[in-house]
């Protein structure tokens, strides 16, 4: 009885909602019916309906763009996305940054990038602005009415940039390579600095130089916070005072006694250098230079090369091209090992008996496995090591911090015993045992990318760099500027031509289906 009870109740209930659902169901229809017949059959209410369908569509896409929202990024390597690097260097910002970007469009992608710095730090507006209605701008910065440039103000610090110069080109694979993001987070950095770090590259005794063969550098060494320079010693007779960094490129040619005397006075202030060193083919006597080397306890180069005998430590089975182990420093802390490749590099040789008594504290940087071996006869093309050869791990890249002068307290006066503290004086040394990474030249002849080594190594020349100009905050893994080729599978590639070909092509079918079916009617 209970049960039938419980039957009879859900009964009415079952047949109001199947009621309510034919109701709605039979407004639906009837709303359809409606739009149909009074709207889709009427020629003149179907195009008001369209028209209103596209407006609501452009209403749509204004407000969105009014909203300004980060765009979504697909690209892997996220190319049109700020990277977290660069909103941490800018978000501390405390002054007033406008970037105007005279001549473009509002939806130009460099512009939607930059407003992106927005979401880091407020105070840092990026703008399109008609060169028309700020001839103020014109004019003070000279550009041309009817050309287009990027300015970067702070105050009265401000930096152009050209459409050109936020982009590069590759002779090699004759590929256009944006350094937009790089360009725009070094000119915010550059008018907001207080100080410009001052690089100098020694020219005169090397074959690297900056004009020649190390083009690309000197390209990645322009987005940097730095002002880069070269130096004739033997015109100047010293290192200038105002040199944060003094570059010293493969010497094949011995210093004459005044680069002895100016480098070792610039060293006895404090100033530091940065020294890449190819491996030697053939014996130089360069004894001036290795006085340098030996103020950091660093022995003279030897003639030869190291290989490789762990595959998983080289590049496509070479054991020339070397994948070297990041040891601890605030210079590889966001590097990767699979990301850095040396061509034929020579060991470092460090006298650790003489550090302590030199103040000199030494870390390493970069090393080989323990399976490399240092080749003198280059006859000889054995891949693995010979009799007489030394096998060990190499020193490839090293950092050494020499005191010159310890810190010290002074007493100011006995009546108040204030002490006033004297800071340290110290010189840092980094030091790698490969040049061609910095340089333009290919790895083969047959090479597809030219300074490949420089493309995975560049981070490690700039990170050096800015922690020797003591800007730390400039030392990370910056966003790779290539650019990104996609290929799609197989499943990938029909999913994407029944989107662009079929689906229209049914859409115009099926109009065309229904349209010959209201002419018979008529």
């Amino acid at each position: 009885m209970k049960e039938e009870k419980i039957k009879k109740e859900k009964m009415p209930k079952e047949k109001k909602a199947k009621k309510e659902k034919v109701k709605k169901d039979k407004e639906t229809s009837k709303f359809v019916q409606k739009i149909k017949k009074k709207w889709l059959i009427n020629g003149t209410k179907t195009l008001i309906l369209i028209l209103l369908i596209i407006a609501v569509f452009i209403a749509i896409n204004v407000g969105v763009q009014s909203l300004d929202l980060t765009p979504i990024d697909l690209t892997q390597e996220k190319l049109y996305t700020l990277t977290d690097e660069s909103k941490e260097r800018v978000k501390n910002i405390d002054k007033d940054v406008n970037i105007y970007f005279v001549g473009y469009s509002d939806d130009n992608s460099n512009l939607s990038l930059a407003k992106q710095y927005k979401d880091a730090n407020e105070r840092i507006i990026a703008e399109a602005v008609d060169a028309g209605s700020r001839p103020d701008l014109v004019e003070k910065y000279g550009i041309e009415t009817e050309s287009s440039g990027i300015i970067v103000e702070c105050g009265e610090h401000s930096k152009v940039l050209t459409e050109d110069e936020l982009y590069t080109y590759d002779s090699t694979t004759y590929e256009q390579v944006s350094i937009a993001e790089e360009k725009l987070t070094s000119a915010i950095l550059s008018v907001t600095a207080d100080k410009t770090p001052k690089v100098y590259f020694l020219e005169g005794y090397s074959d690297f130089s900056l004009n020649e063969n190390m083009y690309y550098l000197s390209i990645y060494l322009e987005n940097e916070i730095m002002e880069v320079n070269t130096l004739n010693i033997l015109s100047t007779g010293n290192v200038p005072d105002d040199c944060d960094t003094l570059v010293i490129t493969s010497p094949t040619k011995d210093f004459d006694d005044v680069a002895v005397t100016a480098i070792t006075d610039y060293i006895n202030k404090g100033g530091n250098i940065l020294w890449l060193n190819a491996a030697m083919a053939t014996s130089v006597e360069l004894p001036n230079v290795n006085k340098i080397l030996a103020l950091y306890g660093v022995n003279p180069f030897e003639v030869g090369i190291i290989r490789e005998t762990d595959t998983s430590k080289m590049i496509s089975g070479s054991p020339d091209l070397i994948i070297p182990t990041l040891g601890y420093s605030e210079i590889t802390e966001d590097l990767y090992s699979e990301g850095l490749i040396f061509a034929n590099p020579t060991k470092i040789n460090i006298n650790e008996d003489q550090l302590t008594s030199l103040n000199v504290e030494e870390t390493d940087i970069l090393t080989t496995s323990e399976g490399s071996y240092f080749r003198t006869d280059f006859t000889n093309s054995s891949d693995s090591a010979v009799e007489g050869e030394e096998s060990t791990s190499f020193v490839v890249g090293a950092q050494l911090e020499k005191t010159i002068q310890e810190a010290t307290n002074t007493d100011t006066t006995e009546e108040t015993e204030t002490t006033e503290q004297t800071p340290a004086i110290t010189s840092t040394l980094i030091i790698y045992g490969e040049n061609y990474f910095t340089s333009d030249y290919q790895l083969t002849q047959n090479s597809q990318y030219p300074s490949i080594e420089l493309a995975y190594n560049k981070d490690l020349v700039l990170n050096s760099l800015a922690y020797l100009t003591d800007r730390e905050e400039d030392i990370t893994a910056r966003k790779s500027t290539s650019t990104v080729t996609y290929t799609a599978t197989e499943q990938q590639d029909t999913v994407v031509r029944i989107i662009i070909f079929a689906v229209p092509a049914v859409i115009i079918l099926v109009g065309l289906i229904v349209w010959q079916k209201r002419r018979r009617k008529k």
